[in-house]
């Protein structure tokens, strides 16, 4: 029950991590998620679990990099295959070589064979952490695929090394011949079984179709055991788990490619769920790395024999050694310039899994003596992953931020962002329409098809201030239209009733607009609720606001105050930098107008617009709002297109609000 309730609070910390994440984005989501675990740490009802190396590999390391073998594009990693060997096996033996030596001349009392494994942990960059810089620091696609390919890649060559190292360690042998021929049975091996049992799993997904078995959550499963089953049979065998994984999932890359139209619905499903997972499984690795980081440290804090701000020079320097190494190595290897070269040696995050391995270094060695400085060893590598982090998210941003400003390629990027959102919509009323809602599914789809050509068409131009001018002129509006509802309820011109439903619904729409709400006329209100409820009342039921409904003339007669002083307001703005956001503004009102004037056609508006419309409209549009969010976690949009997105989606969604708005079945 303590372990349910654990994991049960780490899922709980990851959304809050999220919900926290919007109030201050200039913070990075896994800073927020490690410091969430270091206070989960202190909680004294908190269960504490201690960090088990080989499960944390197979259930949090497996599926991840199985992913992002699945998802990092295979071309370029080609293209950039010498430069990815370079950092994933160059970069890995001469940190080894280089900063082994200097960290036992740095700390005496660590040997130089536990100086050479602490400094193999320390050398391969972490893939988790590496794709959580693309949603701050926008980096140029190139270093972002060299970031990927070397982090698929040098997990094994780091590991590998430190098992030498820490068995060098532990019983005083090593052979060098011998390391180098395990190393390559190792790789080697891991990636040839990888490739076998990923090709041997597509064939019997094959099979399983061939027999007619369409079943999706059958194959979603037979997916989501892959990584596992296949980096177990890999350990098994004595190879490389890490990249059997990765091998398996390009493999299951090529066959999602030939495989796409046949399996559409199986695509969806599984783009779904493993989204699901990978969010999960990202959040748990930082709240996990936070949650140990405070018993690690307690270790070597509360020890005397250690003077706390010499270990923090410790963790100073190393991270100093390994980020100008690393700057040294991509400079000479790579010939990039000397920005490019700063950018991909920032970029080399270090995480969970060199904590993960430093937590597998035996307690003793061969002859039962303690193993040497092994908490200290701990408390670095805790250290490092936390600098690394810092200065990852603090600098990036900062130099990169130059890349971002639009230019006539950043135009046609962010034109085609747009496209594939719009896309997402489509594709959405696509797969659900039916019999019942053909013809308004039909209808959304000629909408989003004529968007879709508009897109295509034009330019972006300065289309974030423009949806900005948007919406505060459009809140003008909604102001001028609560200020007619306030003053007509003053003068007992309507009834509360029908002055509450319209207010309410002008605060919905402002809360689609801007997140905000602003209840008004709300305590009286909230007393009659609670007076009803005290009587023992139910809510009475009135029919959809129609020509039909008693309290129509009435509504109608404010909703056309409200627009025509809405209008006036609007038109009566002398000076406007967006007068073609004004124009559009008034344009909305003016078709309200139209609507409200002409009974008929009001009536006419609603039976059209029924309940499956506004299903299908509504799912096409949290369609596009996954959309948006897929491309902000990739990296393929920054935060700001991000936000005018959403802002465009929020303001359509608004509109769809407030003309549907009078066909609620019950008031307020």
């Amino acid at each position: 029950m303590e372990i349910f309730l654990m994991i049960l609070m780490f899922l709980v910390l990851i959304g809050i991590s999220n919900m926290i994440h919007r109030f201050v984005p200039f913070v990075p989501v896994p800073l927020i998620q490690i410091a969430l675990g270091i206070a989960a740490a202190f909680v004294r009802s908190f269960h504490h679990v201690p960090l088990n190396p080989e499960l944390f590999m197979v259930l949090f390391i497996a599926p991840l990099l199985f992913n992002d073998g699945k998802r990092t594009p295979r071309k370029e990693l080609w293209k950039l295959r010498s430069y990815i060997l370079l950092l994933a096996l160059g970069l890995v033996f001469a940190t080894v070589l280089i900063a082994g030596p200097f960290i036992h001349w740095l700390i005496p009392t660590i040997p130089i064979s536990a100086a050479f494994a602490l400094a193999a942990i320390l050398s391969p960059t972490d893939a988790v952490a590496v794709s959580s810089l693309s949603g701050r620091a926008k980096l140029p696609p190139k270093i972002m695929h060299l970031l990927e390919g070397e982090a698929l890649m040098n997990d094994a060559s780091g590991l590998v090394a430190f098992n030498f190292a820490i068995a060098a360690t532990v019983t005083g042998y090593f052979s060098l011949p011998k390391a180098a021929l395990s190393f390559f049975v190792i790789a080697v091996g891991g990636l040839a079984v990888g490739a076998a049992l990923g090709l041997a799993v597509i064939w019997f997904r094959m099979l399983l179709r061939r027999l007619g078995m369409e079943d999706v959550t059958l194959h979603m499963l037979v997916i989501i055991l892959t990584p596992f089953i296949i980096y177990l049979i890999a350990e098994e065998l004595h190879l490389s788990g890490i990249l059997a994984v990765v091998a398996a999932g390009v493999t299951h890359a090529v066959e999602r490619d030939r495989m796409r139209s046949a399996s559409m619905r199986l695509r969806v499903v599984s783009d779904s769920t493993w989204s699901v997972i990978l969010y999960t499984l990202n959040g748990l690795v930082f709240l996990l790395l936070g949650h140990e980081i405070p018993g690690v440290i307690n270790q070597i804090w509360s020890d005397p024999a250690y003077n706390n701000g010499q270990v923090i020079g410790y963790i100073v320097l190393i991270t100093a050694v390994l980020i100008l190494l690393r700057l040294v190595w991509v400079w000479l290897s790579t010939n990039r310039n000397i920005k490019s070269a700063v950018l991909t040696a920032l970029s080399g995050v270090r995480g969970a899994l060199t904590l993960a391995a430093a937590f597998s270094i035996q307690l003793t060695l061969a002859d039962g003596s303690p193993f040497p400085e092994r908490a200290l060893i701990l408390f670095i590598c805790a250290g490092v992953i936390l600098m690394t982090l810092i200065l990852a998210s603090s600098l990036l941003p900062l130099l990169t931020r130059e890349k971002n400003k639009a230019t006539a390629g950043q135009e046609t990027h962010d034109r085609e962002a747009r496209i594939r959102v719009l896309e997402a919509g489509l594709q959405t009323v696509r797969e659900e329409m039916n019999d019942e809602n053909k013809e308004e599914a039909l209808q959304l789809m000629l909408v989003y098809t004529r968007k879709l050509q508009h897109t295509r068409l034009a330019g972006t131009g300065d289309i974030q201030g423009a949806w900005k001018a948007t919406i505060a002129i459009r809140k003008m509006g909604l102001e001028a239209e609560r200020a007619v509802a306030e003053q007509w309820l003053g003068e007992k011109r309507i009834a509360p009733r029908v002055a509450e439903k319209f207010i309410a619904s002008l605060n919905k729409v402002e809360l689609l607009l801007t997140s905000r709400y602003r209840p008004r006329l709300t305590i009286k209100s909230l007393w009659r609720q609670v007076m009803r409820l005290l009587k023992g009342g139910e809510r009475p039921k009135h029919p959809a606001m129609s020509p039909d409904h008693p309290d129509w003339d009435e509504y109608k007669a404010l909703k056309l105050a409200a627009i025509h002083a809405a209008i006036d307001e609007l038109e009566s703005m002398e000076r406007t930098e967006r007068p073609a956001a004004l124009q559009a503004v008034v344009a909305d009102y003016r078709a309200m107008e139209l609507y409200l004037c002409n009974d008929r056609m009001w009536s006419r508006t609603v039976r059209k617009m029924n309940n499956e419309r506004r299903e299908l409209e509504l799912k096409a549009i949290q369609a596009e709002r996954n959309e948006i969010q897929r491309q902000f976690e990739e990296g393929e949009i920054d935060r700001t297109l991000a936000s005018h997105f959403r802002m465009d989606v929020n303001y359509r969604e608004a509109n769809l609000f407030e003309t549907q708005a009078m066909d609620q079945g019950e008031s307020v």
